[in-house]
């Protein structure tokens, strides 16, 4: 009777939460292939806790033993609750029955010695990325989970006695309903977030029909949205590290997703109610870098990103959106076809300057100069440098005569419309130009092209220049150069796309490579990306001046960057946080600068054909 009762606590709750999640939408694109990386995604998330102790890896191993200890119990719970009806199955007598509660009694020891753990880290340490109020469930919790293990090593030791035995029943029986009245919800739904998930690194599912403008509504929300946000364990891991927190911004990770979670609450998922308003900030969707450090620190596989830019989505595609920043840019992008807002005749001026060779169709590579390439006179010195360096590799190349703008800050601000005509304009530019291969020296063009533009077209493949480099890095000339490179990773190319060694690999030709404290996975974002590039003054301080202090306090002699976009940050951060700052160059002109000076004869034509503008 009194298990019935539980389990009957428990369904009422979830049972809501599970009507609430079916109550929203489909997800339009969502299927279950590749089925064998979600399998191995649930294996090495969920099962080993993989992601887990990697990235907190004190606090990680103390979860992981936890949920270990759950799954080492399930067989000793069953036997538990069968035997209070005189049917066990486990008997200590038998050779299983007594290797499994030995081994249950090892689970239980870790398992005690973790939740106590735990307990003092949330409510005596208390880490300030896990909110200023901490919750008393959460206490609760803990104590019922050191219960049960101390009453089952009790039993254990001494034999069972009723004592014993009702008390680990009754913490059993209370521990049951409350899982879906608190964030430990989280230990039935995210499995299911990770194996459901959208199936790729922040992936911005298409819009389902003309509809559809993103999340605007209760009814825009969808059953992964809604999933994601029931299962959210709060441990403030996207908090840390994300830049907006990190920089006094008003912009918060975890209160996005515990906004959504509180509007299915109290609205549900068929409210004409918007989304932002009172549990969710506009100003705070629109102060995402759209780095991908919270999504890739979440440890129960929440799609952060996708969110954000779905929140941004039904702002700027139903008009509810007013930024002045926002709308000159949005009307460069369609006028111009650069971000910059300048005529495309200042790029024929720089192509011509520069005597690049116009794409015919001969050539290996398209060079893709983007907007900050064909535009930024920065830009253009490090696009100056990497043709010398494709010119002294042997690789042909030309740029195409019409080129505009990815549409990176169109599709990251949720502009869907300008997006799809930059993409779909360019798709037919490179498709009447047969190109073939494109390299490009911007992260975010090479991450749109390669993953964005899929939904109107196939693009040719597309590398970033420190990848073409790093393959014909022997090619490259090693200057023996004592000078510190201090390397800092893009977003768009290190947590987007996995490319962290390359980069490095070429700067190592051209003196010793260091990294800042947060490097490759947990590198820290410039405060470009999102579109914020365009956006005009940052509240708070500025995400770059952030990042330009700890690159200045490693001691090296020069900051090596690998985007246009941290360069172009960076150029004003560096002298501000710094009397005497380090230079700064792409890898590109860091390479461009020892093929010189090591052959200065023979690129002494090429240094006036390819002269940085």
């Amino acid at each position: 009777m009194l298990l019935a009762g539980s389990a009957c606590g428990f369904a009422l709750r979830f049972g809501r939460v599970v009507r609430k999640i079916r109550e929203a939408k489909p997800d339009a694109d969502f299927h279950l292939h590749p089925l064998g990386k979600r399998v191995w995604d649930f294996v090495w998330e969920v099962l080993l806790q993989a992601k887990v102790i990697r990235e907190r890896p004190f606090a990680g191993l103390a979860h992981a033993f936890v949920f270990w200890g759950f799954c080492a119990f399930a067989l000793v719970t069953l036997n538990h609750f069968a035997t209070g009806v005189d049917l066990p199955f486990l008997a200590r007598h038998g050779w299983f029955g007594a290797f499994y509660f030995g081994f249950a009694a090892v689970f239980a020891v870790a398992v005690a010695v973790s939740i106590a753990t735990l307990f003092i880290r949330r409510f005596v340490a208390r880490p300030r990325w896990l909110g200023e109020h901490v919750s008393i469930e959460s206490g609760v919790i803990a104590l019922l989970i050191f219960i049960l293990m101390i009453t089952y090593l009790a039993q254990y030791a001494m034999g069972d006695t009723k004592l014993m035995w009702w008390l680990h029943t009754l913490a059993l029986l209370i521990f049951l309903p409350l899982i879906p009245h608190t964030k430990h919800l989280h230990l039935v739904l995210s499995p299911l977030t990770v194996f459901l998930s959208r199936g790729e690194f922040s992936r911005i599912p298409p819009l389902s029909g003309d509809e559809d403008f993103g999340l605007d509504t209760g009814k825009d929300v969808t059953q992964i949205v809604a999933l994601q946000a029931y299962s959210c364990v709060e441990c403030g891991r996207c908090s840390e590290h994300c830049p907006a927190v990190s920089t006094g911004k008003i912009l918060d990770p975890k209160q996005i997703i515990l906004g959504v979670r509180g509007y299915l609450n109290e609205f549900g998922a068929k409210s004409d109610e918007p989304l932002l308003g009172k549990l969710i900030s506009q100003e705070a969707a629109f102060q995402c870098t759209t780095c991908g450090a919270c999504e890739f620190q979440c440890p129960v596989g929440i799609e952060h990103l996708p969110i954000i830019v779905g929140l941004r989505r039904g702002a700027v595609n139903t008009g509810k959106w007013e930024d002045d920043y926002g709308t000159k840019l949005f009307l460069a992008l369609e006028r111009n076809g650069n971000a910059l807002g300048f005529s495309a005749t200042e790029r024929d001026k720089f192509i011509q300057k520069q005597q690049f060779p116009l794409f015919d169709g001969t050539q290996e590579y398209c060079l893709w100069l983007g907007c900050m390439g064909a535009y930024d006179p920065q830009g253009r010195e490090i696009i100056a440098s990497f043709a010398r360096v494709m010119q002294h590799l042997g690789a042909t190349f030309g740029v195409l005569k019409k080129e505009k703008c990815t549409g990176d800050p169109a599709r990251r601000l949720g502009n869907d419309l300008v997006f799809q005509q930059l993409a779909e304009q360019n798709l037919q530019t490179l498709a009447q130009a047969k190109v073939a291969k494109i390299v490009s020296i911007c992260p975010h063009c090479v991450r749109t092209i390669s993953k964005d533009w899929r939904e109107f077209g196939e693009a040719p493949p597309i590398e970033h220049h420190s990848e073409f480099m790093a393959r014909h890095q022997e090619k490259l000339p090693k200057t023996g150069s004592q000078q510190k490179i201090v390397y800092h990773d893009p977003c768009y190319l290190g947590r987007y796309r996995g490319t962290y060694d390359q980069p490095r690999e070429v700067l190592a030709r051209s003196g010793e490579v260091i990294d800042p404290p947060r490097s490759r996975e947990r590198s820290f974002c410039c405060g470009a990306g999102g579109g914020l590039a365009f956006l005009g003054e940052e509240t708070g301080e500025r995400v770059s001046h952030a990042r330009a202090k700890e690159l200045v306090a490693t001691g090296a002699d020069v900051v090596g960057a690998a985007c246009p976009f941290c360069n172009t940050m960076f150029r004003d951060a560096l002298s501000a946080v710094s009397d005497a700052p380090p230079k700064l160059y792409d890898i590109a002109q860091i390479a461009a600068a020892s093929i010189e000076a090591l052959s200065p004869r023979d690129t002494s034509s090429q240094n006036q054909r390819f002269a940085g503008s």
